[in-house]
């Protein structure tokens, strides 16, 4: 059954189109910024979730410390649009990362990451040709295996290699904690920090991550800050985490069932080049259709979403309009130019996805 917004969605704009419900949005924005001040920690929302500069100037607005960025192609985008507290979470290498990260540096309050000598030893490139010091946070790895020493001595060795060099100033340390791995990185945090301060050094910034880890704010002692992202929309990966119930996701995809070629099956308009693939942790298929949540949008050709009806009790028809929740809004939201911003029954505009695509 299609709803009335959905049709006027469907009418004004085509489907597949992703939505997104304002109301939810601002009601996230406000439930974890009380859940962070709670915590004592400030609020660095990551923006690679929405990539937009509005939204990130909302979360500003209800109190957020500044934002968290991957790519220097996000600052930039956000840096043109006023937010001036910036940490870019990701290691930058290469000349051509230097000279735009010092043009940055000159408009906003730049942090950035690092987890190597090699990043360390290009960033006073940057810092000299903004006319300023660069503050940088050294990576921790404590248990999820990508980015990160893996040592509290590997830590400290860098700490004391950004303090020492020209234009740089060690900030502290950035940590993305597995959501049963906290105690693990309690204790590295603690070494970490009292090997740094023996050697006259102190962690201004301790930054924790992840919206899965919002069941955990504030558990890391230390603590000045955590970096959620995928809050503000929400997703099934934060429904199945335990962070977020169905009312709090705030984006759906609005697609059209085009094909019913037999009882218990169906195609939609909306494929991979849509919803992705991004199986969403191990989830089952590959999003919630909201109007029919015992079927299953089982695989994908590039703009085909094959359904299996064969456990659903109720089953659309060809034309109707499903609403869906994904697996993984962040990836999704990369696939698209813009949203469309409803509140209520009421379409209020299209917002541009502006930092969509920055992949350098």
């Amino acid at each position: 059954m299609t709803t009335p917004l959905a049709a006027k969605i469907a009418r004004e704009y085509g489907t597949p189109c992703a939505v997104i419900d304002m109301e939810r949005v601002e009601r996230n924005i406000a439930r974890i910024q009380v859940a962070c001040d709670t915590a004592g920690v400030a609020n660095r929302p990551h923006i690679k979730t929405h990539k937009s500069p509005l939204l990130a100037q909302m979360q500003v607005a209800a109190g957020a410390r500044g934002i968290t960025c991957q790519k220097i192609g996000e600052a930039e985008v956000m840096a043109e649009a006023g937010i001036d507290d910036i940490l870019i979470s990701y290691n930058l290498i290469g000349e051509e990362k230097m000279a735009r990260l010092a043009a940055l540096q000159a408009k906003a309050n730049m942090t950035v990451a690092a987890d190597n000598s090699t990043v360390i030893a290009g960033l006073p490139q940057a810092a000299a040709a903004s006319g300023r010091p660069l503050s940088v946070v050294v990576e921790c790895d404590t248990g999820r295996k990508r980015a990160g020493v893996e040592t509290p001595a590997e830590a400290i060795a860098l700490a004391r290699e950004i303090a020492g060099s020209k234009g740089l100033q060690f900030g502290g340390f950035m940590l993305y904690p597995t959501e049963t791995g906290w105690t693990v990185a309690q204790k590295f945090f603690d070494e970490a920090l009292a090997g740094v301060r023996a050697h006259g050094l102190d962690a201004t910034m301790v930054s924790t991550g992840g919206s899965p880890n919002l069941k955990n704010l504030g558990k890391l002692k230390g603590a000045t800050e955590h970096r959620p992202g995928t809050y503000i929309y929400n997703d099934r990966m934060q429904v199945a985490a335990g962070v977020a119930e169905w009312d709090d996701c705030a984006l759906n995809i609005y697609s059209t069932v085009v094909s019913r070629a037999g009882p218990d099956r169906g195609i939609l308009d909306a494929g991979s080049k849509t919803l992705t693939s991004d199986p969403g942790g191990g989830l089952d298929g590959y999003g919630l259709i909201l109007e029919h949540p015992e079927a299953k949008i089982a695989r994908f050709a590039e703009e085909h979403g094959f359904l299996d009806l064969a456990r659903s009790n109720t089953r659309p028809v060809v034309g109707d309009v499903v609403r869906i929740v994904p697996n993984h809004v962040c990836v999704v939201v990369n696939m698209m130019d813009e949203v469309v911003m409803v509140r209520g029954d009421e379409i209020v505009g299209v917002l541009p996805v502006a930092a969509r695509g920055k992949l350098r």
